[in-house]
């Protein structure tokens, strides 16, 4: 049953690689060289990964009870874009301990994650990763918990 979460996570990865060596091509057209900080992007792409795999199993699980979950999902996500520092650097955020909580959003260390990475950006992501981290991981751990309790049930009501 955790083959179809992990079946559309495993698409998203085959998208990702590809834009990925576009990203690289295009850095590289413009006179951008990475910086030695790509090391850690498989890192960050584990913490996307996991994050993703959470969200879901919570979502999945949450259709088949739901059915009306379906139709949230794309606001959902759309909501999770502008929550996540993607038009905008979380830079912006002066303050270290707000900055920190902003990571609660697992994908706010991803995105900030992948600038230090890719563009070599003044500020290391340091406490939002480990914020991001844990909330990815929660996020993981009681997906699964939610998935394999509702999975009884999914024959059922399907």
């Amino acid at each position: 049953r955790l083959v179809i979460p992990i079946g559309a996570l495993i698409s998203g990865v085959v998208d990702f690689l590809l834009a990925f060596v576009v990203l690289i091509l295009m850095m590289l057209a413009y006179g951008i060289v990475p910086t030695i900080n790509i090391v850690f992007l498989p890192l960050f792409l584990i913490l996307a990964f996991v994050t993703s795999l959470g969200v879901g199993m919570w979502l999945s699980a949450m259709n088949v009870q739901f059915r009306d979950v379906r139709y949230m999902v794309p606001f959902l996500t759309q909501f999770w874009m502008f929550a996540s520092p993607i038009a905008y650097p979380s830079s912006m955020i002066e303050d270290d301990m707000l900055r920190a909580i902003y990571g609660i959003n697992p994908m706010v260390g991803v995105v900030e994650g992948f600038r230090w990475a890719l563009l070599g950006t003044e500020t290391a992501p340091g406490p939002m990763i480990g914020v991001s981290f844990l909330a990815a991981l929660f996020l993981l751990v009681s997906g699964m918990f939610y998935f394999r309790r509702m999975e009884k049930t999914f024959a059922d009501v399907v």
